[in-house]
C-alpha cells in the first residue's frame, strides 16, 4: 500500500500510514486513528434489514436449542441404558 492513499474526502486514508519508525505512542496514534476511519466506513442497517437480521438470529438459535436439546435427551436415554437408571 502506497502512503499517499486518500480517501473520498481528499484526506489521507490513515488505514494505509506505516508504522515504520513510529514509537509506542505513535503507534497506538495510529491505531486510533485506524480504528476511527473503519468506522467512518460502517454502514447501517434498515430498518426491515435490522428486522430480518435479528428474525434470522433468533430462528438459528431456536434450531440450535432444539438441536441440543435433542441430543441431551438421546444421550440422557443412552446412559440410562448403559448404566441402568
Amino acid at each position: 500500500m502506497s502512503e499517499s492513499a486518500v480517501t473520498d474526502s481528499g484526506e489521507k486514508d490513515p488505514r494505509h500510514e506505516s508504522r515504520e519508525g513510529l514509537n509506542i505512542f505513535g503507534r497506538i496514534a495510529l491505531f486510533v486513528r485506524q480504528v476511527i476511519s473503519e468506522l467512518r466506513r460502517v454502514v447501517t442497517p434498515t430498518r426491515e434489514e435490522l428486522v430480518r437480521y435479528v428474525g434470522i438470529v433468533l430462528g438459528f438459535v431456536a434450531v440450535m436449542m432444539l438441536l441440543v436439546w435433542g441430543l441431551d435427551i438421546l444421550f440422557g436415554w443412552l446412559a440410562g441404558l448403559v448404566f441402568g437408571s
